[in-house]
């Protein structure tokens, strides 16, 4: 009802109550939209302990079952047994056997093995602290002078208390399985063990130290291989003082020559900077004239081969890339073409998956013969959609985005030791999905801590970190 055809009453007691009505009803409905919006509030932290609810029913189940299995046969009690996958082959046996009780009626009898009953159970050592106590005693010569002490062995930290492994426990821990050092501080207080987290901390920036040199020598070895696979990340990063963050980068490094039957060892390193300046991409790969597998970050181009020379890197593209853009079309919008360039594209995975892992020769030969035909249709049918549909649609961006890159694109087709994708890095880099925010490389040494970065070393003073794959 608008105000141009609203009833209003002449009388001004009945004017007043239907104002008082209206404001009830306003009322009203603002307290059913903030129930609403409670219960949305609500809902959502109901899923976000789905998980935790399902567990605790089957623990719960499972004592239940425990209860009322008490005091029965044991024998029918036993649940039927379930397929298991077995334990790996890695993991230590400790053998042990259980010979059945000698009664009285097996007296003077001679026992016959016929088999046995195997099972195998998972068990597990806990950490245990020990010290260890070093002696190094001193000698002195009878009617001589000085005196003789071995040497003390060298540790990462010389005046602390840490041995090695101690060391690389906190830093598995830490940086691989995401353990902040006050909980570790909490852990090993539970051994009546008391290490301040902030002890820890200076530990692994002493550490994150020692380890330049082992980054340093595995990058010169990535950059030694045939061809390298690159990544960037982005993550916020804190600016000492301004108590705000600006976007770094973390570049990712991975070389694995398995693919094409290579030996060299599959190794990965990142490097930290403040900015995405493609200055940063041209310093870490500078001198580098192999393969560089990239996706579309343009900070690529300062390195690669100009006008097919052979000053600089010949770039690779990653057709993953470009398949994840068609096939966000075809799950949202239900692209036709899309739809189809994500299935033919599949007979390119198929055709590398039949030849992976042999040589160079036999990978180009089986992509000439089946997968350049493949090639050529797909951009067949980009050329011609491009030319019919509105140029600001979303599929023609991703048509674009494979048409401007295409020199790239078809690399693979003509050497055997280029990769269709970089899902050799995608799989190992950083995700942002950790949420952390890192701190500066100032900050970092002012506070003695290392930026939490999974899975690699980096000290504070240095922007490097290295991982072995495998």
């Amino acid at each position: 009802m608008t105000p141009a055809n609203l009833d209003l009453p002449d009388d001004v007691d009945a004017l007043k109550a239907m104002v008082l009505a209206m404001a009830a009803k306003a009322a009203c409905a603002d307290v059913l939209e903030n129930e609403v919006a409670d219960l949305k509030a609500r809902n959502a932290d109901a899923d976000e302990q789905i998980a935790f609810v399902l567990v605790e029913i089957d623990t719960g189940i499972a004592a239940i079952d425990a209860l009322v299995s008490k005091g029965r046969n044991p024998a029918a009690a036993k649940r039927a047994r379930c397929p298991r996958k077995g334990f790996p082959p890695n993991l230590e046996r400790v053998h042990v056997v259980i010979e059945p009780d000698e009664l009285p009626e097996h007296t003077g009898k001679q026992k016959v093995l016929i088999g046995e009953d195997t099972s195998e159970r998972l068990n597990v050592i806990p950490p245990k602290f020990r010290v260890i106590v070093t002696h190094r005693p001193k000698y002195a010569f009878k009617n001589e002078d000085g005196v003789i002490l071995a040497s003390a062995p060298a540790h990462i930290v010389e005046s602390g208390i840490p041995r090695e492994a101690l060391l690389a426990y906190i830093t598995v821990s830490k940086y691989c399985d995401g353990l902040p050092l006050y909980r570790r501080e909490v852990i090993f207080l539970r051994d009546h063990v008391e290490v301040d987290r902030g002890i820890m901390a200076r530990w692994m920036g002493k550490l994150g130290f020692e380890l330049d040199i082992l980054a340093d020598y595995i990058f010169s070895q990535i950059k030694r291989g045939e061809r390298i696979f690159a990544e960037e990340t982005t993550l916020p990063t804190l600016v000492p003082g301004s108590g705000s963050a600006k976007t770094a980068n973390l570049g990712t490094y991975a070389r694995d020559d398995r693919p094409f039957g290579g030996g060299g060892p599959p190794m990965v390193a990142y490097r930290f900077e403040d900015s995405r300046s493609g200055d940063c991409v041209a310093r870490h790969l500078e001198g580098y004239r192999g393969i560089l597998h990239i996706d579309a970050y343009t900070a690529y181009n300062r390195v690669a081969r100009p006008d097919r020379g052979n000053d600089g890197a010949l770039l690779a593209g990653c057709w993953a890339q470009s398949r994840r853009r068609f096939y966000e079309l075809h799950a949202n919008d239900g692209s036709k073409v899309a739809t189809a360039t994500i299935e033919n594209m599949g007979a390119l995975w198929s055709i590398g998956e039949k030849v992976r892992g042999q040589s160079p020769d036999v990978r180009v030969a089986a992509r000439q013969e089946a997968s350049a035909a493949v090639v050529a249709d797909l951009y067949k049918v980009w050329h011609d959609t491009l030319r019919r549909i509105s140029g600001k649609s979303k599929l023609a961006a991703a048509i674009r985005y494979v048409l401007n890159r295409r020199e790239a694109f078809e690399q693979f087709l003509h050497d055997g030791r280029i990769e269709i994708d970089s899902n050799i890095v995608e799989r190992i880099r950083p995700r942002p999905s950790f949420k952390r925010i890192a701190y500066s490389p100032e900050m970092l040494a002012a506070e003695g801590h290392w930026r939490r970065c999974p899975h690699s070393f980096r000290s504070p003073r240095s922007t490097k970190s290295t991982r072995w794959l495998g």
